[in-house]
């Protein structure tokens, strides 16, 4: 389980980065900075994990409680445009700079999951597997993903034959084969949609 051990080592205001939607075929990255609280509610800490280890039910109970507590969250994204003309690399490491940029004042010290560094102004620390380490990175995972898959719901309405309000854009079989039937909207992802049309034959044999 993800505890303070990183964020007391360090001391000061430590913002937790992550992002959410490196994979997808359609919708921008999202990344999220949290600052948790210096003492953080009770049952809080419990509620925190890695996104991706929970369940929706959990996740909306931690984002709840995160929002209810003194937590600072920024958030930023890039583009489907930004993805494609920079790469979901770069892209993802300019929605985690705007995200800090969102924080309501700078933090000391950044905790970013993973092996690379978004390149900020303050002292940052990449950390693999973050999310299940640092406590701060699994609250911005957390927000990070929530609010990723509420913008997708969105989007689903006005495009309702993909299944993003279930799949969040990633490829799963629904989703490609309405990509197949339905060809790619303004929020499709031009270079994974590239790779996509180089198999739209094989996939329709399957489909057959």
């Amino acid at each position: 389980m993800p505890d303070l051990s990183h964020e007391r080592a360090i001391g000061g205001r430590v913002a937790g980065v992550d992002e959410a939607g490196r994979g997808p075929l359609a919708g921008p990255v999202l990344a999220a900075a949290v600052v948790l609280p210096a003492r953080l509610p009770r049952g809080l800490a419990g509620l925190l994990d890695d996104s991706k280890v929970l369940s929706a039910k959990q996740r909306g109970a931690a984002l709840a409680a995160l929002r209810c507590s003194k937590a600072e969250i920024g958030i930023g994204a890039a583009s489907v445009a930004e993805i494609g003309r920079i790469n979901i690399f770069h892209a993802s490491l300019l929605a985690m700079r705007r995200a800090i940029a969102a924080l309501p004042a700078a933090p000391a010290h950044v905790l970013v999951d993973g092996n690379k560094t978004p390149g900020l102004a303050m002292p940052c620390t990449a950390l693999v597997g973050g999310d299940g380490l640092s406590l701060s990175i699994a609250a911005a995972s957390i927000v990070a993903k929530e609010t990723r898959d509420a913008l997708m719901r969105r989007l689903a309405t006005r495009y309702p034959h993909y299944g993003w309000e279930r799949n969040a854009g990633y490829a799963v079989e629904f989703h490609r084969a309405a990509l197949l039937a339905h060809g790619p909207t303004p929020h499709h992802r031009p270079g994974f949609g590239m790779i996509l049309r180089e198999e739209l034959p094989l996939l329709a044999g399957l489909l057959d």
